[in-house]
């Protein structure tokens, strides 16, 4: 009796894991973020990176246009997109808000002392939390959303002259 109720436990649970196994692989892990896209940002709460204030949706709907970024000083990409990113603080339609993802605060400061400062606002996601909230998964990445927090596009990876473009000519619509 002991003998049958050893071998069918065994059965049993080489049959569960081989279930777990079998829905595991079926299922897709592509993360896909293409449905925030006309989507309205809610519930942001970024903390500021000079500062114990937060960066709020009411900050963000001061600006016709808002670029999100999310960057770190250790991100190679993020230096290849800077120069894009200080042209287009030069344009009056739009405000850059910075998120410093996973990053030591003086990196981060020494980063944008070496290469400039595009950002009209920082903040800081330490433990990379928030922006996990906001659909980001690598970075670079970037947001573009309008006043009424509704995302226009996203940007994964690195801005490109063709992202910039895309940008300027969304901004003076």
């Amino acid at each position: 009796m002991k003998k049958k109720l050893i071998k069918t436990s065994i059965i049993i649970f080489f049959l569960f894991i081989t279930i777990v196994f079998f829905v595991g692989l079926n299922k897709s892990s592509i993360y896909d973020t293409k449905d925030l896209v006309g989507q309205r940002l809610n519930n942001i709460s970024l903390d500021n990176f000079n500062s114990d204030l937060k960066i709020t949706e009411q900050d963000l709907k001061k600006n016709n246009y808002s670029l999100i970024n999310f960057w770190a000083s250790w991100c190679a990409p993020c230096r290849d997109e800077h120069s894009f990113l200080l042209k287009l603080n030069n344009q009056n339609n739009i405000s850059l808000l910075g998120v410093n993802f996973k990053d030591k605060k003086d990196n981060a400061l020494k980063f944008l002392e070496e290469l400039g400062n595009p950002y009209d606002s920082l903040a800081r996601d330490e433990f990379g939390k928030n922006s996990v909230h906001l659909g980001i998964y690598g970075i670079p990445e970037s947001i573009l959303i309008n006043k009424d927090l509704v995302v226009i596009k996203k940007f994964i990876g690195p801005i490109t002259e063709k992202d910039f473009d895309y940008i300027i000519k969304t901004i003076k619509r």
